[in-house]
């Protein structure tokens, strides 16, 4: 698939000579998982599964000398959520010239995830007849599986978060051999604070404490000349 709005590049899982790589060892794969190359056709999902079928037919004729016939697969009308896409869902070519009895069918997508467009890849194949046996192969899986369908046939596993997407692109398609992990919430850094001035503490300003007055010493204190004795006189 290719890059979904609202989203940024979080990690580049393959450039372009690592793609190659991945799919010429898929490639020696698929001819031993089938038994080798006779009795056995590849079929990509459109629309990122044909340009991965097709390269990996031009890598087991490199190496095998064979030329593995190659279908094309809409599977559109096979969606379980064809109700929800659209009221009028645009249908692509189909094109499986071979017949499909007695051969093993080795199905191509580009991303493996909750595995329901394989479970309708699986559907509109078997419209054509009953193969031997049914493989898959994908460049990614992804995981977050909603269906129990595994793929025999993996370039590269990741774990990935209900968030992420797995954006892949050929050539053929999109102009470009690239394989990025996508994600629709920036990290957020947190932002640094600026610290804190010291607060000066005001020394409490000390209130004078007013003496009480004296009291007026009392008579006959000291200070004061006792009155003098009358004396008696004589009488």
């Amino acid at each position: 698939m290719g890059e979904a709005n609202g989203t940024y590049r979080k990690l580049r899982l393959m450039d372009p000579a690592g793609m190659s790589r991945v799919i010429a060892r898929m490639a020696r794969e698929v001819v031993e998982a089938a038994g080798g190359v006779d009795g056995f056709a590849l079929v990509g999902i459109r629309t990122r599964g044909v340009p991965l079928a097709r390269r990996l037919a031009l890598e087991v004729e490199k190496a095998e000398g064979v030329r593995v016939p190659v279908g094309l697969l809409d599977i559109t009308l096979y969606r379980d959520d064809l109700t929800t896409v659209a009221s009028s869902p645009v249908l692509k070519r189909t094109d499986i010239s071979f017949p499909v009895e007695t051969k093993t069918i080795v199905l191509c997508d580009d991303v493996l995830y909750t595995g329901r467009t394989v479970r309708a890849a699986i559907d509109a194949v078997l419209d054509f007849g009953r193969p031997r046996r049914i493989l898959l192969a994908v460049l990614v899986d992804r995981g977050r599986r909603e269906l129990p369908i595994e793929a025999q046939l993996v370039g590269k596993k990741i774990s990935t978060s209900a968030t992420e997407v797995v954006s892949v692109t050929f050539r053929e398609t999109d102009g470009e051999d690239d394989v990025w992990l996508l994600d629709r919430h920036l990290e957020t850094k947190p932002v640094p604070q600026a610290p804190r001035k010291p607060v000066k503490k005001t020394p409490a300003r000390k209130t004078p404490v007013k003496k009480a007055p004296a009291k007026k010493a009392a008579r006959g204190a000291a200070g004061r000349s006792a009155p003098k004795a009358r004396a008696r006189g004589k009488r």
